[in-house]
């Protein structure tokens, strides 16, 4: 017996979040997210994206116990700015039972359809600085702080109910040499004295802040003609800082102004925290930040998070500044191996960017639509 019911408080809520940690509890790949972090992002009232959207979330119980869950998402600024006439659905999670799978996404169609909406797709979070897609490529691999994990019959499900991928993503590992590529150094002194720039230096946290809402800009700016973009909101930049601000080191953030002091191109590198979020196991306390600061501290693995350009300086060889700031960085630290956030498969022009480096896609995600 499958029964699908809606969350209606805390405690549900609490085991909307935790489920995925029962049915992941012997993947080794899996990372888990933190818990309260999980639980103040889905609460209309901590998480300022309410403002422009709307949410509701499923449990699927099978024979009394917790089997799926799903939540399904309006996202407002999509609908009337954009005109995509979408409704969202994320947190999606199931055990291998396609009648699970199904009854859950009959919740996505009934909000859908009253909302006279088109079609479904998913998984996706509130706006495109969030989670996507499930994972078709890389079962073996651990998933980052910004990605789901997904066993493999996730998207045989998506399919056998007649959904087709709708955006895929790529994502990519490197070996970082011992010595800077002499080409990228060259060229990068070449950039910076052709168009007169420069390279902003943090020595803490705090001297970074003035320049989070520049980088939230030129987000917009560098990836406002992709197919996922909604426009990021100041509420939701102010959200970001303070959600991910503890994760930040000063020495792997690269800021580029021209002569004038304007922003031009960032870049965001983190270690990776993969291994630390598995031994926290969704919790801060009373371990949980000590395996954090270590990662932070000593770690031979770094993912790319975060890069964005002006359109102006677009293909004129600002990257060659990033790279060589990143490899020094990468050297001092002893990173070896470097991982890239998801790409659109389409957006070529950041693929390139890591073509010097022998780059080997590990992993795959797309996101699934259905016409309502």
């Amino acid at each position: 017996m499958i029964e699908v019911l809606q969350v209606t408080n805390k405690k549900q809520l609490k085991e909307f979040v935790t489920f995925p940690f029962q049915l992941y509890a012997n993947c080794k790949y899996w990372v888990p997210p933190l818990i309260k972090d999980e639980m103040n992002t889905l609460d209309s009232e901590k998480n300022p994206v309410f403002k422009n959207a709307e949410a509701t979330y499923y449990l699927a119980k099978k024979d009394g116990k917790t089997a799926g869950r799903i939540a399904v998402i309006i996202n407002r600024l999509e609908i009337d700015e954009i005109g995509k006439k979408k409704v969202r659905f994320g947190w999606l999670d199931m055990i291998d039972d396609l009648d699970i799978t199904k009854a859950l996404m009959e919740k996505v169609y009934e909000v859908g359809r009253e909302n006279k909406l088109e079609y479904a797709e998913g998984p996706v979070g509130f706006s495109n600085m969030e989670k996507a897609g499930i994972l078709t490529k890389g079962f073996e691999e651990l998933n980052t702080m910004i990605t789901w994990y997904h066993f493999p019959y996730y998207a045989k499900h998506m399919e056998a109910l007649g959904f087709e991928k709708q955006a895929t993503w790529v994502e990519y590992t490197m070996k970082i040499p011992d010595t800077i590529y002499e080409k990228v150094q060259k060229f990068s002194k070449i950039i910076r004295e052709r168009y007169g720039l420069s390279v902003i230096r943090f020595k803490n946290k705090k001297e970074i802040l003035p320049y989070v809402d520049a980088m939230f800009g030129l987000l917009n700016k560098t990836y406002n003609t992709l197919q996922t973009f909604v426009p990021i909101q100041q509420y939701q930049i102010d959200y970001y800082k303070e959600k991910y601000f503890s994760f930040i080191h000063p020495d792997y953030i690269t800021c580029i102004k021209d002569q004038q002091g304007k922003l031009i191109a960032f870049s965001i590198v983190m270690p990776s925290f993969s291994e630390a979020l598995k031994k926290a196991n969704g919790k801060l306390m009373p371990l949980g930040w000590y395996h954090i600061l270590q990662a932070q501290k000593k770690n031979d693995k770094a993912a790319f998070y975060l890069i964005g350009i002006d359109p102006e300086y677009q293909g004129k060889g600002v990257t060659a500044i990033i790279f060589e700031e990143m490899q020094h960085l990468f050297n001092a630290k002893g990173i070896q191996t470097v991982e890239t956030n998801p790409e659109l498969i389409e957006n070529t022009a950041v693929q390139l960017l890591w073509k010097d480096y022998n780059p080997v896609q590990h992993k795959e995600r797309s996101t699934f639509r259905k016409s309502l």
